[in-house]
């Protein structure tokens, strides 16, 4: 993925994050677990990107 594309992704997600925080009114422990719930998600997918972690799509929970 060029370096390009990945600044974009994570301006847009950063954008998005402070749009919902700033213009949806929700309680602020929810506010906080979506907050932490899209950062997780994009320190994951980072991960992906860079390689550092395999591909978690062949992970199986349960029976498959």
């Amino acid at each position: 993925m060029p370096l390009i594309n990945l600044v974009v992704v994570l301006a847009v997600v950063g954008i998005v994050l402070w749009l919902v925080n700033n213009y949806i009114p929700m309680d602020g422990k929810i506010k906080n677990i979506l907050n932490l719930v899209v950062v997780v998600g994009v320190v994951i997918w980072l991960l992906q990107v860079f390689g550092l972690v395999e591909n978690l799509q062949t992970i199986r929970v349960g029976r498959g």
